[in-house]
């Protein structure tokens, strides 16, 4: 039994704000709070908030996920984002060769294993797109569903599952299956009709992929997946605010037509987050950082360098959210989305995953399992 206890000048625990609170921690778990302040084993000034849950993250500290799918890459990456208030991320691999998918399907295995802070499970970002929709992702490697995918998509070692695809080219009897296996399955890079995109949401699909980008558009006489994410209101979609991705005004009409909670931050981030990179291998391409924004050398976008603490200071300062909100995006949401009982908010019986952030939000410390992984 390691029992600690946390002095908080201001705490957030996903539903209102309270001052001076000791979050009462036993092996990493929260089992209550007390206003006795003279009684600490430690203590952090600023607001301490839920930590921040991305559900998209290519890579961080100089390491693309797909380049290095190796518990050594995952580290990395979860030290690069730890730095930016995320406390539990789903490392995610870009369309890529089946073996690659075995490589990372192994690494994520081995951190669950091992319990490496932060790592709950794997994001599969294709293969099974659209050619179309493809974006940055190397048309080389789209391909239909195999017995080989369907090896490593099945596994039970590998935590959370999120698989991105494109309804056109799955079956909705696959959507079924995958569903039926735990998998979260997120509609993007698709150039699905509204019709296609909207059978694969009655087969078992929760989410929408990067809202806005690499989907269908929606139009007057053709909603396409894009109006398919804003009317189903079951369904959940993940948000880049970085102000390239998605213009700011488009974001604010999404959170005006999705119910509340169904909008979550991700940062779609990748390796130059916690470096001064500025250009860095990707495939068969490069990537540039210029002015804020990744550009492919073949043009597209390719992923961004936003990590969530900017994520939620865009929500805040440019959609006008109010602060809770903007918090309960990085946070709450992303972990309802996944059915994460553990996360999202700092309550009793939830694991101490928290921030703590100064009067500009910058993040001044990260707690994952009650232990402080980052200091500013």
């Amino acid at each position: 039994m390691t029992i600690s206890r946390v002095l908080t000048q201001r705490l957030f625990d996903g539903v209102s704000y309270q001052d001076n609170k000791v979050i009462i921690i036993d092996d990493g778990i929260i089992m209550g709070f007390d206003d006795e302040v003279s009684n600490f084993t430690a203590q952090v000034s600023g607001l301490v908030a839920p930590g921040f849950i991305d559900l998209q993250v290519n890579g961080g500290g100089g390491v693309l996920f797909n380049s290095t799918p190796s518990l050594v890459g995952i580290r990395a990456i979860m030290a690069a984002h730890a730095k930016f208030g995320t406390t539990a991320m789903l490392p995610t691999l870009i369309t890529d060769t089946v073996s690659v998918m075995a490589e990372a399907a192994d690494a994520i295995a081995s951190a669950i294993a091992s319990n490496e802070p932060g790592i709950i499970g794997i994001h599969f970002e294709g293969p099974h797109l659209s050619v179309a929709k493809k974006g940055a992702h190397s048309e080389q490697f789209i391909r239909d569903i195999s017995d080989e995918e369907w090896q490593v998509l099945e596994r039970k070692d590998i935590g959370k599952v999120l698989v991105t695809l494109a309804p056109e080219t799955v079956a909705d009897k696959d959507i079924q299956r995958m569903v039926a296996a735990g998998i979260y399955v997120s509609i993007g890079h698709s150039n699905a009709s509204y019709a296609q995109a909207q059978s694969a949401v009655e087969a078992g699909a929760t989410g929408f992929t990067h809202l806005f980008n690499a989907m269908s558009p929606l139009q007057g006489r053709e909603p396409g997946v894009t109006g398919c994410a804003l009317l189903n209101d079951n369904t959940a979609c993940g948000l880049i605010v970085d102000g390239h991705h998605v213009d700011y005004a488009s974001c604010q009409l999404a959170l005006k037509t999705k119910p509340v909670g169904k909008i979550f931050l991700v940062t779609d981030a990748m390796p130059p987050i916690g470096t001064d990179d500025q250009t860095f291998a990707f495939f068969d391409r490069h990537v540039y950082l210029s002015r804020g924004k990744l550009t492919s050398s073949t043009g597209e976008l390719a992923g961004s360098v936003l990590d969530m603490a900017t994520a939620v200071k865009n929500a805040h300062t440019h959609l006008k959210l109010a602060l809770d909100e903007a918090l309960r995006m990085a946070s709450d949401y992303p972990a309802n989305y996944i059915k994460d009982q553990q996360r999202g908010q700092l309550v009793v019986g939830k694991q101490a995953d928290f921030v703590v952030l100064d009067n500009e939000l910058n993040v001044q410390s990260t707690w994952i399992a009650g232990k402080c992984r980052y200091k500013a």
